[in-house]
């Protein structure tokens, strides 16, 4: 508890709007996952593009479970299955391109251990990452926030940030990706718990509209 409390307070000198959401919304919960193999979470964050975090679950554990008492299969185990078996699972034919070009590169150095990627800087981890087949900026992005936990990460192109920063700011169009990063400027060095607060925004949003459609809370 407070983990983020200097963030929080910084966040709420240099913007008032931010001010008003940490102070709404409540201490920051984010939980980096540092203990998780790099290939795995590659592999997980390759499986939830584009697919909501259910659907994205549901396809992982079904890839799991073709390696019957593992905890998550090698890339050599993964590249030796045979395609319609991945397909199976759910994942499209990009997404496995992408899974067997992860396990390739992780197989002959090009993706380097976890320990090395935690030593270099945001940008080196995204141009050394970004080299494997589907995975983008946004990917690397999530996986600096959610794994190596860096503190000043802010995905100005993920759809939540930018809602978040429309519903808070109350604007009536969706902000351009480059306006939110020019606003976040203000919010370095903390621009991870920043995009947090802006997630949360669009919870918050939803629960409220919820809230006004469920018809006993009209009685």
């Amino acid at each position: 508890m407070g983990e983020h409390r200097s963030a929080e307070e910084h966040l709420a000198r240099v913007d008032s709007v931010m001010g008003r959401l940490i102070r709404d919304v409540g201490p920051c919960t984010l939980t980096p996952q540092p203990r998780r193999p790099l290939f795995e979470s590659l592999v997980r964050a390759i499986a939830y593009q584009q697919l909501h975090a259910q659907a994205a679950e549901s396809i992982l554990r079904r890839l799991i479970a073709l390696w019957p008492g593992q905890r998550f299969p090698s890339p050599e185990q993964l590249l030796a299955i045979p395609e319609g078996q991945l397909r199976a699972t759910g994942l499209s034919r990009a997404k496995i391109a992408a899974l067997r070009d992860l396990a390739e590169k992780t197989l002959d150095g090009t993706v380097p251990a976890k320990q090395v990627l935690a030593r270099m800087d945001d940008q080196s981890v995204i141009e050394r990452l970004t080299v494997v087949r589907g995975i983008g900026q946004w990917t690397v992005e999530m996986f600096l926030i959610f794994h190596l936990g860096r503190p000043d990460i802010l995905p100005v192109t993920d759809f939540g940030v930018r809602n978040g920063f429309r519903i808070a700011y109350d604007l009536r169009k969706m902000p351009a990706p480059n306006r939110v990063r020019q606003h976040g400027e203000r919010w370095k060095p903390y621009r991870t718990v920043a995009a947090w607060y802006l997630w949360r925004a669009v919870d918050r949003a939803k629960q409220d509209r919820n809230a006004t459609a469920d018809p006993r809370k009209k009685a």
